[in-house]
């Protein structure tokens, strides 16, 4: 067991219970927000967070990873209001989240200058605060791996170094983005098992979700809700499959929901995905999973442990712990299996 860092606080990591990996509680355009600060509604984005949050405490999730870096709009004090606000534990990320470039300021710096500011975060607190970091994200789009990206990369590898915390990634299985990831990260020192290749569930491309796996790494099929680049029913059914194959234990389920986000018009996320919530996973996924002959104890390795492996660093089996998912408390037999014992 370790120590972790949240928001308001450090917790053990036995303590994470169910945890949804990858959420957002606000995105926004850092230099649009500075610049034009009249467009933006402080309290009613925090609203639209603390509802969001809200519903899925009651669904049973006791820990959210909040992976808003630089260039996302980070706002630390945010997020801990809404952590405050909910009693829901929220851990925050450090990091840079760029496609293409990074700032002249980061251009004209080294490697380790860049990792140092994240070991800050980490060690010191965020934004001036004593608020600490709980995990490194980084990321590579369609562009591929370009010279700033990968100089945040080996960033992050080498904070990573510095301070034990596990590494997530924004990937694009499209371009392979996950497989250079994990080439740089391992180059760099890393153990696959402390990385996290994000948004792998955008393709059912099985070949190349194997050759990510085959690392040793986790995965996160992170994105439901989200059906631009893969459908529910995809998504679902490479799930089913990779744990068929006995993947479960490296596998992530969650929804990188946006409570609010200014890269569209405010209306435009709801029209064109409907489904895209924070509670999608809990509400619909999990029961259709479940259906489809996913055993409750993968599901719990998808929504419980596999967080606590991820920041421990270890591949240990547990007992299967009491926390309700979608319904059904781990432990506790359900009635299906009385009957059928």
């Amino acid at each position: 067991m370790v120590m972790i860092n949240t928001v308001t606080g450090q917790v053990n990591s036995s303590e994470l219970g169910l945890t949804l990996i990858h959420e957002h509680m606000r995105v926004r355009s850092e230099s649009v927000f500075v610049q034009f600060p009249h467009l933006y509604d402080e309290e009613k984005e925090f609203a639209k967070a603390v509802a969001q949050v809200n519903k899925v405490k009651a669904l049973g999730v006791k820990t959210i990873c909040d992976p808003t870096v630089m260039e996302l709009g980070r706002d630390i004090r945010f997020i801990e209001r809404v952590s405050r606000e909910t009693g829901v534990q929220i851990i925050a990320a450090t990091g840079i989240y760029s496609y293409h470039y990074i700032p002249p300021h980061f251009q004209n710096r080294d490697i380790d200058y860049m990792a140092d500011l994240f070991v800050h975060d980490i060690e010191v607190g965020i934004q001036n605060t004593s608020i600490k970091a709980g995990f490194l994200k980084c990321a590579a789009d369609a562009q591929g791996i370009t010279p700033d990206v990968e100089k945040v990369i080996r960033a992050a590898a080498r904070a990573h170094k510095k301070t034990g915390v596990p590494i997530m990634t924004h990937s694009h299985p499209g371009a392979g983005t996950g497989l250079n990831q994990l080439e740089i990260l391992t180059e760099e020192g890393v153990d696959p098992s402390r990385i996290l290749i994000g948004h792998t569930g955008d393709t059912d491309n099985m070949e190349y979700i194997l050759r990510v796996l085959e690392y040793g790494s986790f995965i996160g099929m992170d994105r439901y809700g989200l059906t631009s680049e893969c459908s529910t029913e995809n998504r679902n059914t490479t799930v089913i499959e990779l744990a068929k194959k006995g993947y479960a234990d490296r596998m992530f389920l969650s929804q990188d929901h946006c409570c609010s986000i200014d890269w569209y018009p405010e209306e435009v996320p709801g029209l064109m995905f409907p489904k895209w919530t924070m509670s999608f996973v809990l509400e619909e996924i999990i029961p259709e999973l479940r259906t489809s002959g996913v055993t409750e104890e993968q599901i719990n390795l998808m929504m419980v442990e596999n967080a606590r492996h991820w920041f421990e660093g270890n591949n240990q089996s547990t007992n299967l712990s009491n926390t309700k998912i979608g319904g059904v408390e781990f432990g506790i037999p359900s009635r299906k299996q009385h009957e059928s014992n």
